[in-house]
């Protein structure tokens, strides 16, 4: 009997492990994003369509795309614009190049704010790679999570 209560203790603890890791967009996501994006990427920013055919006005305005919704964001990640979340807030330390995406500096005030924002959004997407559509392979599509 001390046995079973030992293994149920163990897999219930397990579970809850499982579970904290667990990253999600209307979890943890949204919040950082709302603290240091919605400014340029909120509802009032452009769709992305309507940023492609007019980037240089929007960004002369300190506007980016449109991505404050979940739909939104998730069309950064994995289709039409693969990677580009990736690419824009990585810290450059796994690219070919070693900079930093345009977006990584505001991931927080200082690095170390940066540094556990940006490990929340890689658990958030599971896959992070900086691949755009044409060269991420469907195993690669198959890893990305971002769950709701």
């Amino acid at each position: 009997m001390k046995n079973v209560l030992a293994a149920l203790t163990l897999i219930a603890l397990a579970a809850t492990t499982v579970q904290a890791e667990e990253i999600t967009w209307s979890g943890a996501v949204k919040q950082v994003f709302e603290k240091h994006c919605i400014a340029c990427h909120g509802s009032d920013a452009p769709e992305y369509a309507a940023f492609k055919k007019d980037k240089d006005a929007w960004l002369k305005k300190g506007t980016g795309m449109r991505m404050e919704t979940y739909s939104h964001m998730i069309s950064f990640v994995g289709w039409p614009s693969s990677g580009a979340l990736m690419r824009r807030l990585d810290d450059g330390k796994g690219s070919k190049d070693g900079k930093p995406g345009n977006m990584y500096q505001h991931l927080g005030v200082d690095e170390q704010e940066r540094q556990t924002n940006l490990t929340l959004f890689k658990k958030w997407v599971g896959n992070w790679n900086l691949k755009r559509w044409a060269d991420v392979s469907r195993d690669e599509l198959n890893g990305v999570k971002v769950k709701y």
